[in-house]
């Protein structure tokens, strides 16, 4: 794929995801795909695999929402196999908090998937507004 399909492909994911639709995004990993948050929150880390992403990061971050996760995309930028998008998400938490951070994805993709993802984000907000994810896993164990 070139420059032209890679953004394309970033567009209709992100196009979707200001939807409130995640499933496109979801299934445009790479079964091995790794996924890096930057910073040091209890999230930052590099989750690899697309179960790993599902179980470790999204299924532990969604249950926080206690709405519809609601982004807004602003740019997109692609060179190559990189695709940069700015973009900002809003959700009230199920703990009374307002979670609406500001993002810049750093997508590499390889055939028609995505391959890796790095996460910038306001860390700051992470740590205020959500719970750590093994709490979350924890809470939802028992």
């Amino acid at each position: 794929m070139n420059t032209i399909d890679n953004k394309a492909l970033v567009q209709r994911i992100h196009d979707e995801l200001d939807k409130g639709n995640g499933q496109v995004f979801v299934d445009s990993l790479a079964d091995d795909a790794s996924w890096k948050l930057e910073g040091s929150t209890a999230w930052s880390r590099t989750y690899r695999g697309k179960k790993a992403i599902r179980e470790e990061l999204l299924n532990p971050l969604f249950a926080q929402f206690a709405g519809p996760y609601v982004s807004k995309t602003e740019r997109i930028i692609a060179e190559g196999d990189r695709v940069v998008v700015l973009f900002s998400g809003d959700v009230p938490t199920k703990a009374g908090k307002r979670y609406n951070n500001r993002y810049c994805y750093v997508y590499r993709l390889e055939g028609g998937k995505v391959k890796e993802l790095t996460e910038y984000f306001d860390t700051a907000l992470v740590q205020e507004a959500l719970q750590a994810p093994s709490a979350t896993v924890a809470a939802h164990a028992g």
